[in-house]
Order: structure tokens, then sequence, then C-alpha cells
């Protein structure tokens, strides 16, 4: 399936329904009078976030959304059928933006959460709601009202716990393919990851899930290579797994031309916890690996992990370290929910 991170759709609710001029002619019934049912309302439009969508593939071959109108009253003052509304399902982690590409309308953040974009328009009023002592006879009903109608842009970003940053050819996809049962395209040339990859992995009892993020380059913030268009996949990540290829003669600067990118796409990025690894060190004698991690270490004020992922050496004290981090972050979230409940229940007592 191909990876879809955005797309633009039109999502319009339905009319209402109008009302009706009946009055009531029979036989028996000494005095008659109007009796139009009122119209019926028109169709919503629903967003839903679902748990097993994971690209916005979908929305390449549907643009347009319309939900039903209401149908129309009818005598004896029935109230014409709901339009039926529609659902329209994405990925947990989509957010709904409006046409300008910028304001954020909601963020889908929840599997199941549902949020209303566009409401369906109300019903008119039947020829019987305008009957009185001075107008005994209406010969007049409301149309329905219009419903809302408008482009939204909806953008995935990727949840994931950890995220997986480096230069093209570091070993990312290698090392999420070990440590989970992700199976990314591996191959030794640059840009062979071309989408985001997810996988999960257990961490001392820990469910942790990373993202593999593709390469990035010098410029990249300019456009260069693929751009920057997949940072944003990592804005919700607690945690940087940043690889380094050891094999590289110069082991600092690509540590440092990722960081600048990170910090000239979003300063916030640049303060998220990051823990570093130099992959590949298979390929190295001991006193080679004990002086680039010494110079890394100068570089990035910070424990640098000695790791190779295709020898399968020295990741899991690399992913202990990340998971110290994402639970940290957990706890923090759990600590704000638990906040947010008690802001809910102030001045609530029990009768």
């Amino acid at each position: 399936m191909k990876f879809l991170d955005q797309a633009k759709i039109f999502v319009k609710s339905g009319d209402g329904g109008a009302g009706c001029v009946s009055f009531r002619r029979e036989k028996y019934i000494e005095f008659g009078g109007p009796n139009g049912g009122d119209g019926g309302k028109g169709g919503s439009v629903y967003f839903e976030a679902v748990a097993n969508l994971n690209t916005l593939i979908d929305f390449r071959y549907q643009q347009h959304f319309k939900a039903h109108k209401g149908y129309n009253g009818s005598g004896a003052e029935k109230t014409g059928p709901k339009g039926e509304d529609i659902i329209i399902k994405v990925p947990v982690g989509t957010e709904i933006v409006a046409e300008d590409g910028e304001t954020v309308i909601v963020d889908m953040v929840e599997p199941g959460q549902r949020f209303l974009i566009a409401k369906g328009g109300d019903g008119g009023r039947g020829n019987a709601q305008f009957k009185s002592s001075t107008n005994q006879a209406p010969r007049y009903a409301e149309p329905g009202w219009p419903g809302e109608e408008k482009w939204v842009w909806l953008k995935l970003k990727v949840i994931a716990d950890v995220g997986l940053l480096g230069l093209p050819n570091a070993g990312k996809s290698t090392f999420l393919s070990v440590v989970t049962s992700a199976r990314p395209k591996i191959a030794d040339y640059p840009f062979t990851t071309l989408h985001p990859n997810l996988g999960v992995a257990w961490v001392d009892g820990y469910e942790m899930v990373i993202a593999d993020i593709p390469g990035l380059i010098e410029g990249a913030h300019e456009g260069t290579g693929l751009g920057d268009r997949f940072l944003k996949h990592v804005e919700r990540c607690a945690a940087f797994l940043h690889i380094i290829d050891a094999t590289a003669e110069d082991v600092v600067t690509p540590y440092k031309v990722i960081r600048r990118e990170l910090e000239l796409y979003n300063e916030k990025l640049v303060q998220k916890p990051e823990v570093v690894a130099l992959n590949k060190c298979d390929a190295l004698s001991e006193k080679d690996i004990k002086q680039k991690v010494k110079d890394l270490e100068k570089a990035c004020g910070k424990k640098v992990y000695a790791i190779s992922a295709v020898a399968k050496q020295g990741l899991f004290d690399c992913l202990l370290d990340v998971n110290r981090y994402i639970t940290r972050d957990r706890l923090k979230k759990n600590q704000d929910n638990i906040s947010e409940e008690k802001e809910d229940c102030k001045g609530w007592s029990p009768v």
C-alpha cells in the first residue's frame, strides 16, 4: 500500500428538507385546517479516528464527501426523515486543517475520537407551524436550511514513541528490522526509504513504537533530497534515536547536519530527549571505535552507544536508555490527564 500523508478534500453536509403546505380534507371532520409537516434535518459529516489505518491513500481516489439531504415534510403533520450522516474514517494522528493549510481545526489522536466537521441544515417548518387565530389557513412553508460546505486538508503525523534520525545509509531501516517485526526495504543506496516505517519493540516490559524517518541531508529544509516533509512525523515522538554511520571518516559532521536541519524546521525538536548511537561498529577495530565514540561524545555532550544492527550488538542497552525518556513521557501524560480530570470535578459535590 502506498503511503500518503497529506490530502485535500471537500465536505458538505445535507440541506434541510422543505416544510409541507397541506390541509385536512376529511369527510366527517367539521373543521379542517393546515397540517403540513416539517422537513427533516440534513445529514452531518463527521471525522472518526480509527487504529487500523496508517495512510491517507483512500483520499486520492475520493475527494468529495456529501451527506444526504433531509426529506421533505408531508401531510398529517408528518416530519420528513433525517438525511443520513457521513462518517469519514482517518488514521489516528491525522490533523484536520482549514483550507489555508495552517489553522488546525482538530487533531485526531485517540482511537474512536469523533468530530463534527459540517452540521446538517435544519428542516423547514410546515404550514401547520404558522397557524394562528389571525391566520387560520397559512399557505406557505419554509424551505430547508442549507448545509455547511468547506475544503479541508488532512495531514497525517505518525504517532510513535521513538523517531529514528540519521543521514541516508546510516542503517536506520536495518535497525528497525532487527528490533521489531517491521520489514522495510533495505538497500545500499541513498533514499532507499521513501516513506516512514513503523515497528513495535518490547523493552523492559513496555511496548515501544519506533518510526523510521526517511533520511535527511544538508539543505533538506530548502527542499534538497526528499526535503523536510517527513519531519512532521517526529513532532509527536517522546525521544529521538540518532544513528550515525561509524564507517564514515568524519562522524561529527553528520550529527551536526541533522541537528541543524531539526532546528531550522522547528526549534522545539532540538529540545526533545535524544540518544546517540554509532552504528556498523562491527566493521571497525576496537581502537577506531573508541576514537570515534570519543569524538562524537565531545560533539554532542552525551553518552554514545557503539552498536551494530546487522550483528545485533549493543542494541538492548541503547533501547533501554531511550525507554527511560518514553516512560517519563508516559508518566507526565498520565499526570496531566489526572490533573485535567480534577479540574473538571472542581465545584462538584454529591447531592
